[in-house]
C-alpha cells in the first residue's frame, strides 16, 4: 500500500517526544508498503525548530519512510490562541504539501488536533483513498475538561468537526479501550483499537542507567523518574508537593525529565521552596531513553484528577514497563487496570501529594519489591503491548479501510 500520514507533532527516533508513529511507520515500510510522513518542523514537545528552513525539507528514515517537513506558526507555547494558530497553519500548508505527493491508496490522519484530520479526510477524499482517523486523546472534551477552550462558538465547532470525522472515517483507530465508548456515541461506525504499547527491544531491563545517575549526582539515591510533557494537564504542582514532604529524606531523589508550557514555572517554584531532591532534566531523544529509565528505581505518571482522564492509555507507562521499573501511578480509570493486573506497579490518588509521598516513601523501603513489579511489568508488555503486534493490528485496519474504498488513487 501506498501510505500518508499527516502529524503535525509527529517525532523520529532521534528527537524528543512520543514516537509511536515512526515505530509503526517503519514496521509498515519493513513489510514493504510505502509510507511518507507529513509533519511540522518545529518540535510540539520543545518548542524548537527541527528544521530551520522556511521552505519543506524531505528526508528518508534508514528504513525508507519519507519524512516531509512543511512550515507552521511555532509560537504554540505562548497561548492558546497562538496554538489555534499553529494548528490551522498546520492545516493548510500539509494540505498543499500532501496534494503533491504520488498516487495513495491510504491516508492516515490522526487527533489531536482535529484540524489535521480535516486536512487528512480532504487529501483521502480528493485522491480517492481510504481515510483511516486515528483517535490519541478525546479532543475537545479533554480541552473541555481542563479549562483551555471556554469559547461557546469553537466549542460548537469543534463537536462538529469531531463527529463529522469520526462519522466519514473506513477506519477510526483508538489508542485506549476508554475512548471506545466516546467515538461510537459520536458517530464512529467501524472502530478498531490499537492501544498505546512499546517497542520492547529499545529497553533493557538489567541495566542500571550508571551514567545518567553519576551526571546528575544521584548515586545511591532513590530514584523516582518522570518522563514527558509538563504542561497543564500533567499536574507536577503535586509532585512538588510530595517532595516538599520528602524533604527530611535525602535518601530520595526525584527527576523530572521533559519539557512544555509549565517547566519554568515549576522550576521557579522547586528554586523558591529549596527543593534540592528535585531535578530537572531537559528532553532526549526516544533512543536516549533507555539508559534515562535504567537509572530509575520507580517511574511516575501523573495527570489531573479528572473524569475524562480515566479513559487514557499514556504511553509513557508503557515505556516504564518495559524497562522493567515499576510505576507510582497517579492517574485513576483504564491504565490502572492494566498495572494493577500486571502487578505492575502502585496506584495513588490523583491530585494528592500526601498519598504520593507515602507511596514513593514506601517503595523506597522495598527494594525486593520493587524488582518483583518490575520485572512483571516487563513481562505484561512482552505478552500484550509489543510495537510490533499493534503495528500488525494497525495494518489489519488500514486493509479494512482499503476494503470498502479499492484502487486508491490512479496511477
Amino acid at each position: 500500500m501506498r501510505i500518508l500520514l499527516i502529524h503535525q507533532a509527529f517525532a523520529a527516533l532521534g528527537e524528543p517526544g512520543g514516537t509511536r508513529h515512526h515505530e509503526f511507520c517503519r514496521w509498515l515500510a519493513g513489510q514493504g508498503h510505502t509510507v511518507t510522513v507529513v509533519t511540522g518542523r518545529v518540535s510540539y514537545l520543545t518548542g524548537q525548530p527541527v528544521s530551520m528552513q522556511a521552505v519543506p525539507t524531505e528526508e528518508t528514515d534508514d528504513a525508507g519512510v519519507r519524512i516531509l517537513r512543511c512550515w507552521s506558526y511555532r509560537s504554540y507555547h505562548r497561548s492558546f490562541v497562538h496554538r489555534v494558530l499553529s494548528f490551522l497553519s498546520f492545516m493548510f500548508t500539509s494540505l498543499v504539501v500532501s496534494l503533491k505527493q504520488g498516487p495513495l491508496d491510504v491516508v492516515w490522519g490522526t487527533s489531536p488536533p482535529l484540524m489535521q484530520g480535516a486536512t487528512a479526510w480532504a487529501v483521502a477524499r480528493l485522491r480517492r483513498a481510504a481515510f483511516v482517523f486515528e483517535v490519541r486523546d478525546l479532543w475537545p472534551e479533554f480541552a473541555i475538561a481542563i479549562g483551555v477552550l471556554r469559547n461557546r462558538l469553537l466549542i460548537r465547532l469543534s463537536l462538529w468537526l469531531e463527529g463529522f470525522l469520526y462519522r466519514r472515517a473506513d477506519a477510526l483507530v483508538v489508542n485506549s479501550p476508554g475512548f471506545m465508548d466516546h467515538v461510537q456515541r459520536r458517530g464512529a461506525s467501524r472502530v478498531h483499537l490499537v492501544p498505546n504499547g512499546v517497542d520492547v527491544e529499545m529497553f533493557h531491563p538489567a541495566e542500571q542507567g550508571q551514567a545518567f545517575r553519576q551526571a546528575l549526582r544521584l548515586e545511591g539515591r532513590f530514584v523516582v523518574l518522570y518522563a514527558g510533557a509538563h504542561g497543564i494537564s500533567n499536574d507536577l504542582g503535586i509532585v512538588l508537593d510530595a517532595a516538599a514532604l520528602l524533604r527530611s529524606h535525602p535518601e530520595i531523589a526525584i527527576v523530572l525529565l521533559g519539557d512544555g508550557k509549565e517547566k519554568p514555572e515549576l522550576m521557579a517554584r522547586a528554586a523558591a521552596e529549596g527543593l534540592g531532591n528535585v531535578h530537572f532534566v531537559a528532553p532526549l531523544p526516544k533512543r536516549e531513553m533507555a539508559d534515562a529509565l535504567a537509572a530509575a528505581d520507580a517511574c511516575l505518571a501523573i495527570l489531573k484528577p479528572l473524569a475524562a482522564y480515566r479513559t487514557t492509555y499514556p504511553n509513557k507507562v508503557f515505556d516504564y514497563m518495559a524497562a522493567g521499573r515499576p510505576t507510582i501511578l497517579a492517574i485513576d480509570g483504564v491504565i490502572r487496570q492494566v498495572v494493577e493486573e500486571a502487578g505492575a506497579g502502585v496506584f495513588v490518588p490523583p491530585g494528592d501529594g500526601g498519598a504520593l509521598a507515602e507511596a514513593i516513601l514506601r517503595l523506597a523501603k522495598e527494594g525486593e519489591a520493587c524488582r518483583r513489579m518490575g520485572l512483571a511489568a516487563r513481562r505484561a508488555v512482552e505478552k500484550a503491548f509489543d510495537r510490533r503486534q499493534l503495528a500488525a493490528q494497525l495494518l489489519q485496519a488500514m486493509e479494512d479501510a482499503q476494503a470498502i474504498r479499492p484502487g486508491g488513487s490512479p496511477q
